[in-house]
């Protein structure tokens, strides 16, 4: 249909609202409550227009557009409304931009000067409010609240949580947790993003800088494997903050809490030297006697006798630097970071891949061992969006947890997943043009063959499961190395019978079986878990601190950048690994960080398109694996949501989250 804006005839599609129209004729009208992934509110009334033969002001973001309407942004009738809407405002606005943390970057300020007037005409004492406890992670100063109701949208409509309302009517509303109580949800921080004021605000970053004085640089987020677009805030040589980027097939504009605060862990418990151990103490060494230490223990074992084990923060410049030394070295035993083996020999055999947009385009969906509200809370999301939008019929083997989206619990064992067809989920599921089964490390770890050989039966007994267009069974990584470890081949080989007499642990800091009597370098940026094993430790860098390749979990390669310098003596991991092979003699055919690179794209081409995702072979090869069964029931796979890293568990911000908010401690708790 055509509507008229300031003259200019536009088409626009039928049911979008006044406000949309003139975002679409390229006019901006300004807004608190109204935002594009919320309801709509319409109480903030700033975007008021004129239109034709309505003897008010409209408020555009709730009034449907008609065709043939005739609106105006730009009247003196408009400009007068707006002016009043700002004046009531700022009737109890507090006067204490100096010391908000939102200067700078707070919407109320630019929209007063561009729209308010230069006096107002209150002079009763300003309305205080009394500020609440809603966590570690938000801090708030509920006298600046203007009511837009964002808060509360978002965490009921996105995050699936009830907690948070408006009590009261008129000049004695307030926006809280209607009894006091802390805000349980891994998507809290977003609030702080949409809040269009200083009423909610960062409780760590709180009175640290102002938005002028950051180094901004676009980023990823590698502490869980959806690959989170990020911007990293920066000043001198510490991150201040990082918040979500814009990405409509990842994140879209959201980000976990745990990615966005775990900041403090990228300092705490470092690893800046290289370090020797000598009779039971850790000594400072220069990285020559690192090194030359290295170079002996290499040439004292069979080259079979070294197991390599890659972490789950490791970038795949790393993990093939190594590879391609432990393979000259003549060792084949190599092993990714944490999670059940799964076929290597085609994507589709360990990545995401319906991919995390199609989530919404699936028509039931099946959760086969995972949780993905801990395990991938930005995922969890978009199915919460699918089961509430799309009304997308969801069912759940394992554990009964509480995903804030209703499910079909039909289980918790494999045996369910075995006999699908005899179950109350069977209807929907066999006559789903696109269906989806999302099936996590739990599963894989606790009974990984018996869930593999289900999967092949299941897609027999599905015909729409595995077509051309459409791959609808998903493995749910938790770490963000593990694709990227798949494609270039870092999985076991031969060797991984012989018990190995050298580990060359990765950035490795999980559970690893590791021999009493065997060797143990360690190479990464935290005195965590791996650390306290090792004989030689060799110090790397975090991702904020170099440019590293990453592959996310439906396979789609993305690039970290460099935010800020490396601690100490540490350096980057493909150049430690680049330099230990040098002085073992072993010949790698690069010595730059491009060299690296084209060898990545040498062994697996969709490395040199970054942010997109390669097109799945028409073939489908199947999912079995050799490993052993285990026990046939699910368990969690993460026991505590903040705790699943080596930068999370240095976090004195992640501690307090996991003390103050018991539901992501077990990640199966029912409530």
């Amino acid at each position: 249909m055509k509507v008229m804006v300031n003259g200019e005839e536009i088409e626009v599609e039928n049911g979008v609202t006044v406000l949309q129209a003139c975002e679409k004729a390229g006019i901006h009208v300004p807004r608190f409550c109204y935002h594009d992934r919320l309801s709509i509110a319409g109480n903030c009334r700033m975007c008021l227009v004129e239109v034709v033969k309505s003897p008010k002001p409209v408020a555009s973001c709730a009034m449907p557009a008609m065709p043939n309407m005739q609106i105006y942004t730009d009247t003196p009738l408009v400009h007068k409304a707006r002016e009043g809407v700002m004046e009531f405002l700022l009737a109890n606005h507090p006067l204490d931009c100096p010391i908000c943390d939102q200067g700078g970057e707070c919407d109320l300020q630019e929209q007063s000067m561009e729209f308010g007037s230069d006096k107002g005409r209150f002079r009763e004492f300003k309305r205080s409010v009394e500020d609440k406890n809603i966590g570690p992670l938000v801090k708030t100063v509920m006298t600046r609240c203007i009511h837009c109701t964002r808060c509360i949208r978002f965490t009921t409509e996105v995050a699936g949580v009830n907690d948070m309302g408006a009590t009261g009517r008129g000049n004695s509303m307030e926006i809280g947790t209607y009894v006091e109580k802390i805000l349980d949800t891994e998507l809290s921080g977003n609030v702080v993003d949409l809040c269009p004021v200083g009423a909610l605000t960062s409780k760590p970053y709180a009175m640290k800088a102002r938005s002028w004085e950051l180094q901004k640089i676009e980023s990823v987020d590698v502490l869980d494997a959806v690959g989170a677009n990020i911007r990293i805030d920066t000043r001198n040589t510490e991150v201040l903050r990082i918040l979500p980027r814009l990405n409509e097939d990842i994140n879209e504009e959201w980000l976990s809490d745990r990615s966005r605060h775990s900041i403090d862990g990228l300092q705490r418990q470092r690893l800046d030297t290289p370090l020797i151990k000598k009779d039971g103490e850790f000594v400072p060494v220069t990285w020559q006697e690192a090194l030359l230490a290295t170079r002996d223990a290499i040439k004292n074992v069979q080259g079979n006798e070294i197991m390599g084990v890659a972490g789950e923060l490791v970038d795949a410049e790393a993990m093939i630097s190594l590879k391609d030394m432990l393979n000259r070295l003549g060792s084949t035993n190599l092993k990714p970071s944490q999670g059940g083996e799964l076929g290597s020999d085609f994507r589709s055999q360990y990545l995401f891949n319906s991919t995390i947009v199609g989530v919404e385009d699936a028509d039931a969906i099946l959760l086969v061992g995972t949780n993905p509200r801990m395990e991938a809370p930005l995922l969890n999301a978009r199915i919460r969006k699918a089961a509430i939008h799309y009304e997308t019929p969801i069912a759940n083997i394992g554990p009964a947890t509480n995903l804030t989206f209703d499910k079909t619990e039909l289980g918790a064992s494999v045996d369910t997943l075995t006999n699908i067809d005899k179950t109350s989920f069977w209807p929907a599921l066999s006559a789903a043009e696109r269906p989806m089964v999302v099936v996590g490390m739990g599963a894989l770890t606790q009974a990984g063959g018996k869930v593999t050989a289900a999967l092949d039966a299941l897609a027999a007994k599905l015909p729409n499961l595995r077509v051309p267009d459409w791959d609808g069974v998903n493995f749910l990584h938790t770490n963000a190395g593990r694709a990227a470890a798949h494609d270039i081949g870092f999985i076991p080989g031969p060797d991984k019978q012989v018990s190995p007499k050298l580990v060359y642990l990765l950035g490795a800091d999980e559970d690893v079986d590791i021999p009493k009597d065997a060797f143990v370098v360690y190479q990464g940026s935290h005195g965590d878990k791996g650390a306290n094993r090792a004989d030689i430790i060799l110090p790397g860098a975090t991702y904020t601190e170099k440019s590293g390749t990453y592959v996310n979990m439906e396979g789609r390669p993305q690039r970290t950048q460099q935010a800020t310098d490396k601690v100490g003596k540490a350096k980057q991991d493909w150049e430690i690994v680049r330099a230990v092979a040098e002085v073992s003699g072993v010949s790698l055919d690069y010595d730059s960080l491009d060299g690296v690179r084209s060898r990545l794209v040498d062994v697996a081409p969709h490395f040199g398109v970054l942010d997109e995702i390669e097109h799945p072979s028409a073939f489908n090869p199947t999912f079995a694996t050799q490993q052993a069964g285990g026990d046939a029931s699910f368990t969690p796979f993460h026991e505590n949501h903040w705790m699943t890293n080596a930068i999370s568990r240095s976090s004195s911000i992640m501690a307090k989250c996991s003390a103050s908010m018991p539901n992501a401690t077990n990640s199966y708790i029912k409530h």
